[in-house]
């Protein structure tokens, strides 16, 4: 079976959750047998295809970008050519353009969505894009939600739910690097071990803001791993602030990621708006066994932690609550180690790439099934 995921942005140019997801499903289901390539966009004029872990990578050139949607003439043909070749086509929804490449290669193969996140920022374009995402949604054969949270608040899903099913989103430990003892020792004598650590890429709906303003009138070490478009943004705060606690280290590479993950005491994640649909580095946190701090949105971030289980979840953009809630783990380290047992069970029973990769391949092929 061969199977084209198709979506934006991808390895090695972004290293997002949506990107890490799509990898966890090439590369599991690969080990079932599909043959998966990725079709994305790039900046890089240099080189447009290349293999990453196994599997083909397709990039066409991005040409420009209206509200974050990358759009690229090559990738319509591309798109085209690719999909013949293919038995299913995975698209990876909201991207505006790959509904369009969609209708323009008169794509009839059978198709799968997972639907990431509903479109919550851009309000005035959504009016405009609402009849391409409807015919979309309708043309395909089957849509996935990534948790059951996502389902049931979700106001597009619910039109959708007779064609809609839920995979969760699963990661494979294995093919995470391991930190050499090194490099463990150059982050421990760096941030200590007794920090929250919050990974990922530095967006307005992460809550890094409010991540601040809790850091704020505490000895509690924060570590952030990541960049992005609010990074000046936030640096300035955390220097209004005047806060000696927090640590920004930028975009690191995966080993060192790994690092932190491992000696961190618990992991923070203060995303505050629906654009956080899931939280892969809330599931990373859990996959390391670690207690968890986040806040109900009524997204999978609250399927990943459950509240008093595996870690606390406090309400949306609030400082205060959330600085309490820091407080309380490092308190209380006897809890706090039982909630971090409690996340890695949880990773194991509901969120492995095994998992994952077994329920999109009964997908794929009952969609091959049905048509």
């Amino acid at each position: 079976m061969k199977v084209l995921h198709f979506y934006r942005t991808y390895y090695p140019d972004s290293f997002g959750g949506v990107e890490q997801v799509i990898r966890q499903m090439v590369v599991g289901t690969a080990r079932l047998g599909v043959s998966a390539e990725v079709l994305t966009l790039t900046r890089d004029k240099s080189n447009f295809e290349l293999e990453f872990e196994g599997h083909q990578v397709h990039r066409a050139p991005l040409n420009f970008e209206i509200a974050s949607t990358g759009f690229s003439w090559t990738a319509l043909s591309r798109f085209k050519e690719l999909a013949k070749a293919a038995d299913v086509v995975h698209y990876h929804f909201p991207w505006p353009f790959m509904d369009v490449a969609h209708f323009f290669g008169n794509i009839k193969k059978p198709s799968v969505v997972t639907y990431h996140s509903d479109i919550v920022r851009q309000k005035y374009l959504l009016k405009l894009y609402q009849p391409l995402k409807h015919c979309f949604l309708n043309d395909v054969d089957r849509i996935v939600a990534t948790s059951p949270n996502y389902l049931a608040t979700s106001p597009i899903l619910e039109r959708y739910k007779d064609k809609t099913e839920i995979i969760t989103y699963g990661l494979d430990k294995s093919i995470y690097p391991a930190p050499s003892m090194q490099l463990l020792e150059y982050w421990r004598q760096r941030v200590g071990e007794k920090f929250f650590l919050f990974v990922g890429m530095l967006r307005y709906y992460k809550g890094l803001h409010i991540l601040l303003e809790a850091a704020a009138g505490s000895d509690i070490p924060v570590v952030i791993v990541g960049d992005g478009p609010v990074e000046a943004d936030l640096k300035r705060q955390a220097q209004a602030l005047g806060l000696k606690n927090v640590h920004f280290l930028g975009a690191l590479p995966e080993p060192d990621k790994v690092a932190l993950l491992t000696l961190c005491y618990a992991l923070a994640f203060p995303s505050h708006l629906r654009s956080e649909a899931f939280g892969i580095s809330l599931l990373e946190g859990a996959m390391f066994g670690k207690p968890m701090i986040s806040s109900e949105i009524g997204t999978g971030t609250t399927y990943i932690n459950i509240a008093d289980q595996t870690g606390l979840v406090v309400p949306p953009n609030d400082p205060l609550a959330f600085r309490q809630a820091m407080r309380y783990l490092v308190d209380h380290p006897a809890e706090a180690a039982q909630m971090g047992i409690k996340a890695q069970q949880r990773y194991d029973e509901l969120f492995t790439a095994e998992q994952m990769s077994r329920n999109y391949l009964g997908l794929y092929q009952r969609v091959l099934n049905k048509r």
